[in-house]
């Protein structure tokens, strides 16, 4: 992909063609635990990864609006795009915070597919959404660091050459709130201390958990300032919800469309089923609600991308459209009676992917709270 490619059309051809040798049976073959591999070397071969890489690193140096319709195409043909959307939005903290070093090693490497960075190591069983409480620590030891901690729900681990790791450098109780937190860029190859184990799940997201144990990991893998880690990743968790509002643009389309033929193809009483008022409606009213969350998913992308705050648009971009994306699934499912139940039919399967993100990457009640406190000034709830 080149800055000629940036034209979204373009892109959502691009996408298209990849997944045109990827359709709905491929995903379902993959089912309960199977990553899918030859997907994601196919999009990297493409060029569909390295979109948001700057030129002068192998990229193609577009924006998050341009990466967030190739990931909205994905789920739109019924694919799932979890399998290679992280990344795109991790690898924005290497690129925003990282060394002139670090990013003349690691970005071209990104770009090309010789290494992926897929897994971002934060979330923790105790923490939970509390991220300040985690306990996973990094000592200094000589020149480089010791890591001791645990990490769940890091998708993709097994799957991933590199690591973006956030750990404890300073006691929480002698930090101010989001100090004292470091990331790091960690090499899951070949380290000794490290056990990846794969978690059973709802969906099929190569979840996993990450356990070290006196991992000695160089200096050179500190990204950014010692101690700011937790400030160092929020722009990155900003792309990641409008990258996630996209995906679920993307499965609201997929829905919509599919519940829509279905019902205008099955006649029952000698009638379509969709000329019902209870079948046609909810599908239309569903039409509206992805359309209506695309809108914010544009601006919260075009804030982003023009460097300024964007944390209100991109938290409302994930709230409104993975609402939509759950109210399409309910609407397709219905239309689709008890033949949505059926594996082939892919409705269950992307069914049970779109509601994952109600609760991932961020709980909507907390992005209620955050609005309620942050945008509307009310008394702080957590």
């Amino acid at each position: 992909m080149t800055q000629h490619d940036a034209d979204p059309d373009r892109l959502r051809a691009a996408a298209r063609a990849v997944c045109e040798d990827y359709p709905t049976a491929y995903w379902r073959g993959l089912e309960p635990d199977r990553y899918p591999d030859a997907f994601v070397k196919a999009m990297t071969a493409a060029g569909l990864l390295a979109v948001l890489i700057p030129t002068e690193y192998g990229g193609s140096g577009l924006g998050l609006e341009q990466a967030a319709v190739i990931l909205e195409e994905v789920n739109a043909a019924g694919g799932n795009a979890s399998a290679c959307h992280a990344q795109m939005y991790t690898m924005g903290t290497l690129l925003r915070h990282g060394t002139d070093a670090q990013k003349q090693r690691w970005l071209p490497q990104l770009a090309s597919g010789e290494v992926r960075l897929q897994a971002f190591g934060v979330t923790e069983r105790e923490a939970g959404s509390e991220t300040p409480r985690i306990a996973t620590h990094a000592e200094r030891r000589g020149d480089g660091w010791v890591v001791n901690g645990h990490k769940a729900w890091t998708s993709r681990a097994l799957h991933s050459d590199l690591m973006l790791l956030l750990a404890r450098t300073a006691p929480y109780e002698s930090s101010r709130r989001g100090e004292g937190l470091s990331v790091f860029l960690v090499d899951l190859r070949d380290l000794d201390g490290i056990t990846i184990r794969a978690t059973e799940a709802m969906v099929n997201h190569a979840t996993s958990e990450v356990f070290l144990e006196d991992v000695a990991i160089p200096g050179d893998t500190l990204v950014g300032e010692e101690g700011r880690g937790f400030r160092h990743i929020l722009d990155g968790m900003n792309a990641e919800r409008i990258l996630i509002a996209a995906e679920c643009v993307g499965d609201g389309r997929w829905f919509v469309e599919t519940g829509g033929r279905y019902a205008s193809e099955r006649v029952v009483f000698d009638r379509p089923i969709g000329a019902n008022q209870g079948v046609q409606f909810p599908l239309a009213r569903a039409y509206a609600a992805v359309r209506a969350a695309d809108l914010m998913r544009r601006e919260a992308a075009r804030l982003f991308d023009a460097d300024e705050p964007c944390g209100p648009e991109a938290n409302m971009a994930k709230l409104l459209a993975s609402e939509a994306s759950w109210q399409a699934a309910n609407a397709c499912l219905d239309a689709h009676g008890g033949y949505g139940f059926l594996r082939e039919f892919d409705v269950e399967r992307k069914f049970r992917e779109t509601r994952v993100y109600q609760t991932a990457p961020v709980n909507n009640n907390l992005v209620l709270a955050y609005l309620g406190q942050n945008v509307l000034g009310m008394p702080r709830s957590y």
